[in-house]
């Protein structure tokens, strides 16, 4: 079986702003559609808690070197794509970047 790099990060969504926040982080919002212009991006998972208010982002990538490839070169619409979902969520923390073996 072939290595995936996998990111996870951990989100809280501002009150009120749940549903435009799950469009914009699922599989088909603004981030995967970003990051689905890369060949080795190879999907994005949202999970939602059933305990609190968070969600956790699952992004798979063939590599870390890949993705870290993909940041320099695409960097300001990352940013841009970063600074307009700000308004959606009251927290983000990374919690890393994991290879699925």
């Amino acid at each position: 079986m072939k290595t995936v790099h996998v990111i996870l990060w951990e989100f809280e969504p501002r009150a009120g702003k749940e549903g435009e926040f799950e469009r914009a982080y699922g599989a088909n919002g603004g981030w995967a559609r970003l990051f689905a212009t890369s060949a080795d991006y190879r999907g994005s998972d949202l999970l939602k808690s059933i305990t609190n208010r968070t969600y956790i982002t699952i992004d798979r990538w063939t590599s870390a070197a890949a993705f870290a490839a993909f940041k320099r070169e695409r960097l300001a619409e990352y940013q841009a794509l970063d600074k307009q979902m700000e308004s959606l969520t009251s927290s983000e923390t990374p919690i890393g970047q994991f290879d699925l073996m």
